[in-house]
């Protein structure tokens, strides 16, 4: 952060601070599933009298889709009313409430890339779950920031177990194949969190779209494959080769953010010090 705007750390209270995206978070105070219990309201309340936070930046939450579509009430304990209870906290204490959402809130059949003002439609106990959230964030605050994000990559080789972590571990195997029919905004976790430290650095408010740009599984591959220097085929499918019963449809993505880097320099820069080390 700038000194111009400098925010200091003991104002920040992050949720989820040893998950992907919360466990990069170079600033604040960050509590993790042992320290914070999100859908247990009193304790929500009683850590966020303790801290007095004026920032709340919420990261926790279920992510996996699989998982979510087969434990429905804790998909939606956690996302939606695990939200809630953390918007009733911010509230309590004149906090804003940085909210980390997802693209998956939309349904995926706009051909073009979505905008904040688009209407939610998901399709997914995710997505609903995490839509859910936002309602309860819009209805219960008047200062907070919604940031939706998608195709999330980063933890190195510890943490990250998404497209991007799974090739990187299989190594240079002779060929991959990639789905080239479905499309979203790939962007590093430390990235985003930049992002979320510029939004409350420059006090913005409402719902932000962030990510590195518009790519297919097909394109993340294939640049991969340049970056490590693999004698790899990549070879372009339909995701049918992939059935899944939670897909959305074929295009989740958002424009380019000012906010994030474009997703080729990122993961550039992820593999080279994150992987190659």
């Amino acid at each position: 952060m700038s000194n111009q705007n400098h925010v200091p750390n003991d104002t920040i209270l992050i949720t989820g601070g040893d998950g992907a995206l919360g466990s990069v978070c170079g600033f604040g105070t960050r509590l993790s599933k042992n320290d914070l219990d999100i859908t247990d309201l009193k304790e929500v309340m009683r850590v966020c009298a303790e801290h007095k936070p004026k920032f709340i930046v919420h990261c926790a939450a279920l992510t996996d889709l699989p998982f979510c579509e087969q434990n429905l009430e804790m998909a939606y304990l956690t996302n939606a009313v695990g939200t809630y209870h953390m918007a009733l906290g911010a509230r309590s204490v004149g906090a804003k409430l940085i909210y980390i959402s997802t693209s998956d809130v939309f349904d995926g059949t706009k051909k073009e890339p979505y905008i904040p003002k688009d209407i939610p439609n998901p399709t997914t106990v995710y997505g609903r779950s995490k839509h859910l959230g936002e309602l309860a964030v819009q209805g219960l605050l008047d200062d907070y920031v919604i940031m939706r994000i998608s195709w999330m990559f980063g933890g190195g080789k510890k943490r990250d177990n998404k497209f991007v972590g799974k090739l990187l571990r299989q190594g240079a195997v002779p060929e991959i194949r990639a789905t080239t029919d479905k499309r979203a905004s790939p962007s590093w976790s430390k990235d985003i969190a930049k992002a979320i430290q510029t939004l409350i650095r420059d006090d913005k408010r409402g719902i932000y779209h962030v990510g590195g740009g518009v790519a297919t599984k097909f394109d993340i591959a294939q640049e991969l494959v340049a970056i490590t220097g693999w004698n790899t085929k990549v070879l372009p499918v339909h995701s049918s080769e992939f059935p899944s019963p939670y897909d959305l449809g074929d295009n989740e993505s958002m424009p380019l953010s000012p906010l994030v880097r474009p997703w080729r320099e990122a993961l550039r820069e992820y593999i080279e010090t994150e992987w190659k080390k």
